[in-house]
């Protein structure tokens, strides 16, 4: 399983991409609400993130990176800091980011395809917060 795969089966599924051709095709836009929870799914499955795009009207609006915050990918402070420093900026603003998914979580899905099981939902770092 590629990068790709693994964002779509496990961040984005039931998700709506709001990405009606402003960006390149692959780059995936949500709602603030939408984006909220590809947050909580990144942050339970140890995913990081380099850098948050919010856009508005096509246009984009700002860029926050994790180096902004001298904070690790993997660190969720910073991207939720950045998210909610957005949210009170303009509610009205679509959602994307650049995303890191360790090797190893690559692998334990190939792994586990290898054992004839493709659809094993792969393991949580940690408990829900309830986010």
């Amino acid at each position: 399983m590629n990068k790709d795969e693994y964002l779509e089966k496990f961040v984005f599924n039931g998700l709506t991409n709001l990405n009606h051709g402003f960006d390149a095709e692959g780059t995936k836009y949500f709602s603030g609400s939408e984006f909220r929870s590809v947050l909580c799914r990144v942050e339970k499955l140890g995913i990081g993130i380099y850098g948050i795009e919010p856009w508005k009207n096509g246009d984009l609006y700002d860029v926050r990176v994790c180096e902004d915050y001298e904070l690790n990918p993997s660190n969720p402070q910073w991207y939720w800091k950045a998210f909610e420093a957005f949210t009170k900026e303009d509610r009205g603003l679509l959602y994307a980011a650049t995303f890191h998914v360790p090797e190893r979580l690559l692998n334990e899905q190939a792994q586990q395809a290898g054992d004839g099981d493709a659809y094993q939902r792969p393991s949580m770092r940690r408990q829900s917060t309830g986010n």
